[in-house]
């Protein structure tokens, strides 16, 4: 929201310093002094436009696209339409200017781009339009991120130029009232951060992601940050020593190069904390040394340089094989290249070491905007861009009749959270997978036939089902048979999207019956719940699965793709009690008194209490008004005892068990609902499901916990 005042001496001073620093920036890009009095031109316009207005902050309207067009210029590397629409983009949303006046001025490829900033804020910005329940069958959000993505197709630019406003938002979201701010983190995460992560833009993904941390766990954020400095204090010296050697050999080599230190963001370590459940300690990839090379013209020539390199440091350190990654031969599906090698350092602990050309480093940090101007130089062939193919899978999509909401988000989100594996043919090629993924979807990514009719297959010569989950380095062989065929069971285990479809469009060729299955079970499933079979719910399960009508939703309910968990987290209102003026507690993410919490209003006026890092409520943040989402500042419920999860990871030790539950029982006087160690050569693992009262009260028990002998780390994690 934006207000008017007069601007003072000091505004006009701030202003003026603040487009000479970008002046300065965009004459570094702009080719000539013409396309400098371009961007010079849409400053004075979009200055004028928004002469005396001010953000919440109290600054300066124009000093927001100022800093999205820097954003624009020095982590994306655009160029000067790209910055001169950037500094346009709230013009025609926020004032009586018109895409025809921007087109009479600046012409048609500027008016294009801005145009298409306006759609896009239309879509997610515009407060005026409130948003009540949905009454259509398409989900809104859904609808959001499909013309985002259409944008892809008319000119990628304005995502970039949108990336970086949303950038700039995100810097300045302390002046958001909270449950505004909340909001828009929840979009950023589920919509932005995955979009600049397919784009290949690392610098703007990981701070909006550790912006998106700060606000929504500020505990979690501090502590991480706090112990991520001693450490570096600690261990700097020891990084540096690391350091001299590969200096020495490189630089007697011949090898022009520069070196640089990386430490894992706060929010990549929450991350992998949270999702991989181990402690701090147990994060071996803290640092990173990252050696740039200065490549020939000769692209082969490059990749020979990298290799060299790498063969180098192998001589000068141990090396941890299974975590060497091979970019370069198979680049990641954003476009990164690099060689990945994890060596034990002379003081005894591991480091990453990354091997990249000045090539592979801009388009690593710069993006898809460095990929297509290295392509244009002839270092990117057109079969070789696994970003083109992979913005040509967005466009076949896009245009396909039979997309559902589903598909669309599986694209974009799921990158977010998936990584890559290489692993080999029985010929020694090499494939690029999704990590997690099994050997039945490696044999849909070689061919739709070889998938279809896969009966088993051979991983490093041994015998294994189809459901078999892959690792990085493996070899695999599939064993196929000429009246195979797919069967209903193997979507329960399948990963990625690519084979899922093709087994479920294989399906449809028979789809009757499987209608037919998923009507009955439906019917089921609704009265098991004691919930009304009508119009009505049958309306809230389309929404809450995105998909277009019934039939499509009995289809996949009797393939198996639609769970008994989906029909519960849509009818989850209808079975909590509502206590205390309304307050409920989510069961997709069991918050706790004394946990980050937003409250969504509900139609029936209940206030769900979400925690803030809840991905249900990133989704619910997309499909509604901001004025759906409250404080909650406490939400003391009758409810005196909340279900958590504290899983351990230890030594296996004589007698562990009864002092845990002891400690848990007697001690701590907590309810216990179900307990599991396991113990394997001489390492404990397991977790410890009880009722707590609230924040502190289970942080004791953590504290607690941790000192007992035998357990090294305690970590809350989901039920």
């Amino acid at each position: 929201m934006s207000s008017l005042s007069k601007f003072t001496i000091k505004d006009y001073n701030l202003i003026r310093k603040e487009w000479e620093r970008l002046r300065e920036a965009a004459a570094v890009r702009c080719r000539d002094e013409e396309e400098l009095a371009v961007v010079q031109k849409a400053f004075d316009f979009a200055n004028q436009a928004h002469r005396n207005v001010r953000r919440r902050s109290g600054e300066p309207y124009i000093i927001h696209p100022i800093q999205v067009a820097e954003i624009v210029i020095k982590e994306i590397g655009l160029g000067c339409k790209s910055i001169s629409a950037a500094l346009l983009h709230d013009v025609v949303e926020d004032t009586d200017y018109t895409i025809d006046d921007i087109r009479n001025l600046f012409g048609d490829h500027i008016a294009l781009l801005v145009d298409g900033l306006t759609k896009i804020k239309t879509v997610l910005d515009n407060e005026d339009r409130k948003r009540g329940p949905i009454t259509s069958t398409e989900s809104i959000q859904a609808e959001n991120l499909k013309r985002i993505l259409l944008t892809l197709n008319d000119d990628v630019r304005v995502v970039l130029i949108k990336l970086a406003d949303r950038l700039h938002n995100c810097r300045t979201i302390e002046f958001m009232p909270e449950h505004k701010r909340d909001k828009i983190l929840s979009e950023t995460m589920f919509i932005f951060i995955p979009l600049a992560h397919r784009l290949g833009l690392y610098g703007v993904k990981s701070e909006m992601e550790n912006i998106w941390l700060r606000f929504k766990e500020p505990d979690a954020y501090r502590e991480i940050s706090e112990r991520v400095v001693r450490n570096v204090e600690e261990r700097d010296a020891e990084i540096n020593e690391f350091i001299q050697p590969i200096e020495a050999a490189l630089k007697q080599a011949d090898i022009s190069f520069e070196i640089k230190k990386r430490i894992k963001t706060p929010y990549s370590i929450w991350f992998k904390m949270r999702t991989k459940k181990v402690s701090f300690e147990q994060i071996y990839d803290l640092y990173a040394v990252r050696i740039i090379f200065d490549q020939s013209a000769d692209p082969e020539a490059e990749r020979r340089q990298a290799y060299l390199i790498y063969s180098i440091l192998i001589g000068l350190y141990t090396s941890q094989q299974a975590r060497f990654r091979d970019w370069i031969s198979s680049p990641k599906s954003n476009g990164y290249e690099a060689l990945h090698c994890t060596l034990m350092s002379r003081s005894g602990f591991w480091i990453e070491v990354q091997i990249r050309s000045r090539r592979m480093d801009d388009i690593a940090e710069k993006g898809i905007a460095a990929h297509w101007s290295y392509k244009n130089n002839g270092y990117i062939s057109e079969l070789d861009s696994e970003m083109d193919k992979w913005l040509k899978t967005v466009q076949e999509i896009l245009v396909s009749s039979d997309v559902n909401a589903l598909e669309l988000l599986d694209i974009i989100h799921k990158d977010l959270v998936t990584t890559d594996i290489v692993v080999f043919t029985p010929k020694g090629e090499q494939r690029t997978i999704q990590n997690g993924a099994t050997v039945l979807d490696f044999a849909y990514n070689i061919h739709t036939h070889i998938g279809n009719q896969a009966i088993a297959a051979k991983v490093n010569m041994k015998l294994v089902p189809l459901s078999q989950v892959l690792h990085a380095g493996d070899q695999v062989e599939i064993i196929t048979a000429g009246n195979g065929r797919p069967k209903v069971e193997w979507l329960q285990f399948l990963q990625t999207r690519h084979a899922r479809n093709l087994v479920i469009e294989y399906f449809r060729k028979s789809r009757r019956p499987l209608v037919e299955k998923g009507k009955n079970i439906y019917a089921e499933r609704l009265t098991v719940m004691g919930v009304e079979r009508s119009k009505e719910n049958l309306k809230k399960l389309l929404r809450h699965t995105m998909l277009n009508d019934a039939t499509e939703l009995y289809f996949r309910v009797g393939l198996g793709l639609l769970g008994p968990e989906v029909f519960r987290e849509t009818f989850a209102s209808e079975r909590m009690a509502s206590v205390n003026g309304g307050y409920v507690v989510s069961p997709c993410c069991n918050p706790i008194p004394g946990d980050p919490v937003i409250g969504f209003r509900a139609e029936d006026g209940t206030i769900i209490v979400h925690k803030k890092t809840c991905p249900e409520l990133e989704k619910l943040s997309l499909e509604f008004d901001s004025s759906r989402f409250v404080v909650v500042k406490d939400f003391d419920l009758d409810v005196v005892e909340f279900p958590v999860r504290l899983s351990l990871h230890g030594f296996d030790r004589k007698g562990l068990l009864s002092k845990i539950s002891q400690f848990v029982s007697l001690t701590m006087d907590v309810n216990i609902r179900e307990i599991h160690l396991s113990g394997k050569d001489g390492v404990m693992d397991g977790y410890i499901d009880m009722l707590v009262q609230d924040k502190k009260n289970l942080e004791a028990m953590i504290q607690g916990l941790r000192k007992i002998e035998g357990v090294q780390d305690v970590v809350r994690t989901d039920i």
